[in-house]
């Protein structure tokens, strides 16, 4: 069965490691056939909430910004993958804003598979349980979400740093499962 994999990179640096994550485990979705989109949060406008309450009651937010179509493809998703470089120990700000501005619509993004990239200078996979704890936090409010897996991308601070990583291998194989 095909699968609408969506592909979300909160990296700041096209190339960045989570985004060469991010292309290894679009180029194994992709090769099991299973249908890829891979959105750059660098690129796109999303406005911090700024906790109006407007969308309580019309499911909609009053910010026209890039968020609403971002959500929909969540929506209509069968996996989502969220990627990020662990700064100060937690998911970088880009991931952050996006997670933040679901809220109009996330009782709809319901059902789905999730797969979290998530890549630090530490080399230490405990380095990055507070970026999963984030990331958990956020799925455990969605509806029959299932974590289906983490790629460490651990001891990788300058771009490039990831090529040659285990986590580069791992991440090809779990798209190729997804």
């Amino acid at each position: 069965m095909c699968k609408k994999v969506l592909i979300i990179s909160g990296s700041p640096r096209k190339g960045g490691n989570s985004d060469l994550l991010c292309d290894q485990f679009s180029l194994g979705a992709k090769e099991a056939g299973n249908q890829t989109e891979k959105i750059f949060l660098r690129d796109k406008k999303i406005g911090y909430c700024t906790g109006c309450g407007s969308c309580y009651i019309s499911h909609k937010c009053v910010q026209e910004d890039d968020m609403a179509e971002i959500l929909e493809k969540m929506i209509t998703a069968d996996v989502i993958v969220m990627a990020t470089p662990v700064y100060f120990y937690t998911m970088d700000a880009q991931m952050k804003t996006l997670i933040d501005r679901t809220v109009p619509r996330y009782e709809e993004i319901t059902a789905k598979e999730f797969y979290f990239i998530v890549t630090a200078a530490d080399s230490s996979k405990q380095a990055m349980e507070r970026t999963l704890e984030g990331f958990r936090g956020f799925t455990s409010c969605l509806s029959g979400a299932k974590e289906k897996g983490i790629i460490y991308g651990t001891g990788a601070c300058n771009i490039g740093d990831i090529i040659g990583h285990p986590a580069i291998q791992q991440a090809y194989k779990m798209g190729i499962n997804a």
